[in-house]
């Protein structure tokens, strides 16, 4: 099956935006959006982008009441310069998909070559036919390159083709006050230091007032042309102009190839002399050296992460689609993570948030472990602040990580659904295991991960206490669902302390004679005390249970509350967070998303298959799924309770949600968790895997209407190649050594 995506584009203002976001280029350092190159209308709902992961400015977050120590600034992603504009005119007519006739106007994402297409036949008002081709490329291997090449033929005239590119260093972040999940303070948040020309290049440098982060782009320009052409250079403020005007006769095709590079002070020390040098390195080859690079990167990517569905086409290029979405996201250094949209739009202002671990990292756990270490690494580098951020919260030890955030300050100006989310620590703990357990890495559990789980569990031990019947108790927090908020014993929350204590412990007990560890626990402070409290914690923590019914409910109070009318709900008022106050919703039994269901997907063990079927019916009911996260962990828990018809729908409602946007602002940048949501739900759901430290085992089944899917995965030192039939699974070590994988019907291995 070909990885190619393409849609026909009616260039209609309601999708200009969608189309931005599913088209856009990114290789984990910069995001381009995927905006067409000559603009849209003026008032058309643009986001007209292009980010480096990790750099942003702080901007005033003033509350209302300033009480102790909440958070009153934050980081937001910066739109760092605008190299994508190119104005182009056909015999003095301007190209303008509004005006004259389209013909032809389609998007592709190839996936196999690791570029975005366009092509355009268009007509002008004069009844001048022009065809356009543009291909653009975020590159994997020399990541601060996008490059765009622009290519026009005149189809029936002889004429001026005249091309106007522009680097652009003035400009803007979006907004969208009447949105939450956008940032509501548009404004220049760059100061443009220099836009030059120098030699044959435009360079251009813009700071931050509050961060201090400097920004560089640098743009050049090749181009093919049939005959002679009149090219020249031009400047205006916070902007340079190269201009282009060259005869041509019918049939005949010019080709502009514009090169941008990009650099930021977060990374290097002079990032204009990194931009300028950068982009000089990569104009010394050719351009179609650079593609063919690019296309053995993502065929490495592909051939280590495949997956394949007979039986569903469109399925299997949803699917790919999602993978290449979230390898374009993935950061490469340790400065930065992956953002809820990943680099594909501002939604959630570029902040990283649980999501990154819950359900991106599991998939590059399986297919790219380093590429997870780097996701790992990331919350290493910041759990200085991740202690700091518990101190400010009242903890006397331990580390909390913020529910949102850039740098590892908390960016949440909302506590009871932001600041209050402690789970925040379960999913990146229990990431850091489910890493461990997948790679057998040693060396990072003893620098880096073992740190960070004895440090997040000294703070559930510090958050939580025992109550009157010797529970360990953890009161006010919010769990997964954003609509009940501020409560006592959250059911996930507290099966996610309950395993982050032990594991903590389990290791440090089961390397008690390493040196390594020796050295840590003395320079944590860990005391042979301490590590018996966590463990004592952990054994006797509390999980809500409901004899009546039968079920673990969400948190203490909450079946005390009335039940929301989902039913009768107008469908014009979801999501529910745009349309009623936070107080309102909190005080009924409604979800936004998985929470419970979803601590039976990490935590299967904890309960009897009976009790965890009775509560996942149960929210079933009162579930909106307003949140992206949550129909795909309905799937993987479906899957698991045999609840085959159920699982496959709720599959079907979360793998194509960017693609069919389901949820109406993908617009605003592609939803990163599901993707890796939808993934899972295949993999850990339909295929039923498990990694645990009794090893890897499979419990498959087919969805109706499938012939056979498969799917490569890495475990330990082993490439296993997964493929699950209507009579079971078989399992082939690809490469590495040979391993035993309960619940396959055979076993293979290659020479």
């Amino acid at each position: 099956m070909k990885r190619i995506i393409t849609r026909q584009e009616k260039f209609e203002e309601k999708e200009v935006n969608l189309h931005e976001a599913l088209f856009s280029n990114a290789n984990g350092y910069i995001g381009v959006r995927g905006n067409v190159e000559e603009g849209v209308p003026d008032g058309w709902n643009t986001m007209r982008g292009t980010y480096i992961n990790g750099v942003y400015e702080i901007i005033p977050m003033k509350q209302a009441e300033s009480l102790c120590n909440l958070i009153e600034k934050k980081q937001t992603m910066l739109n760092v310069a605008d190299t994508q504009t190119i104005c182009l005119k056909a015999d003095g007519d301007r190209f303008d998909l509004t005006t004259g006739k389209v013909i032809t106007n389609e998007r592709i994402l190839d996936m196999e070559q690791g570029v975005t297409r366009r092509h355009v036949i268009w007509s002008s008002p004069d009844g001048k036919e022009i065809e356009l081709s543009v291909t653009r490329m975020t590159s994997f291997l020399i990541p601060s390159l996008f490059t765009i090449e622009y290519n026009v033929k005149a189809l029936n005239f002889d004429g001026e083709i005249e091309i106007e590119s522009y680097h652009i260093a003035d400009v803007k972040n979006y907004s969208n006050p009447d949105d939450p999940r956008l940032a509501d303070d548009s404004g220049a948040l760059l100061k443009v230091e220099v836009v030059k020309w120098r030699e044959d290049m435009s360079v251009a440098v813009s700071t931050t007032d509050v961060s201090g982060i400097s920004v560089a782009s640098a743009v050049s320009h090749r181009m093919r042309l049939p005959g002679k052409a009149e090219i020249s250079y031009g400047k205006e403020e916070g902007r340079t102009l190269y201009h282009v005007k060259a005869q041509v006769k019918q049939g005949e095709e010019l080709s502009l190839i514009k090169y941008s590079t990009f650099s930021d002070s977060v990374r290097e020390d002079d990032p204009e002399e990194f931009a300028r040098k950068t982009l000089k390195e990569a104009m010394r080859g050719n351009l179609a050296d650079i593609y063919s690079k690019q296309k053995e990167y993502v065929e490495e990517f592909f051939d280590n992460s495949e997956m394949e569905i007979d039986g569903d086409e469109e399925l299997g290029q949803a699917v790919n689609f999602n993978m290449y979405e979230l390898f374009q996201s993935a950061t490469r250094d340790k400065y930065c993570s992956i953002a809820a949209k990943g680099l594909s739009g501002e939604g959630y202002e570029g902040h990283y948030f649980w999501d990154t671990e819950m359900y991106v990292a599991p998939f590059f756990i399986l297919t790219n472990p380093e590429l997870a270490k780097k996701i790992l690494q990331y919350r290493y580098g910041i759990l200085d602040k991740a202690r700091e951020n518990a101190a400010l919260l009242g903890h006397k030890k331990g580390a909390l990580y913020p529910w949102r955030t850039i740098t590892g300050e908390e960016c949440s100006g909302y506590f009871p659904s932001g600041t209050a989310a402690y789970h925040i620590n379960g999913a990146i703990a229990y990431t850091i295991v489910q890493y461990y357990l997948t790679t057998g890495d040693l060396d990072f559990m003893l620098d880096q991960g073992e740190e960070i789980l004895l440090e997040t569990a000294r703070l559930w031990l510090d958050a939580g206490n025992y109550d009157r019947q010797g529970r360990f108790v953890i009161n006010e927090v919010t769990g997964p669902d954003e609509y009940t908020c501020m409560t006592d014993n959250n059911y996930y929350t507290n099966c996610c302390a309950a395993y982050n204590m032990s594991m903590a412990v389990s290791f440090a007990e089961e390397h008690s004679s390493s040196k390594r560890l020796k050295e840590l626990l003395g320079r944590l402070g860990v005391t042979t005390k301490e590590l018996k409290e966590i463990k004592a914690a952990a054994e006797k923590m509390y999980f809500p249970y409901d004899e009546e019914l039968g079920i673990n409910p969400q948190d203490d109070s909450f079946l005390q509350k009335p039940v929301w009318d989902l039913k009768n709900t107008p469908k014009e008022n979801f999501p529910l967070l745009l349309h009623y106050h936070p107080l309102h919703l909190y005080r009924y039994q409604v979800c936004k998303q998985a929470d419970t269901v979803l601590a039976y997907f990490l935590f299967e063990d904890r309960e009897s298959q009976e009790v965890m079927k009775k509560s996942f019916e149960y929210y079933e009911k009162i579930t909106t799924h307003d949140s992206s996260l949550s129909t795909c962990v309905f799937s993987i828990v479906a899957s698991r309770l045999g609840l085959h018809k159920k699982a496959v729908d709720y599959f079907g409602d979360s793998i194509k949600l960017d693609l069919m946007n389901t949820h109406n602002n993908s617009g605003d940048g592609v939803h990163t968790a599901n993707m890796g949501g939808s993934y899972m739900a295949i993999v850990n759901g339909f295929a039923g895997l498990r990694i645990t430290k009794e090893g890897i085992s499979v419990d498959p089944f087919m969805p109706t209407g499938w012939k056979k899917y498969s799917f490569k995965i890495k475990y330990k030192k082993s490439l296993l190649k997964f493929t699950v039939t209507k009579s079971g699974a078989v399992c082939e070590v690809l490469k590495g050594d040979k391993i035993e994988v309960k619940g396959v019907k055979e076993m293979r291995y290659g020479k």
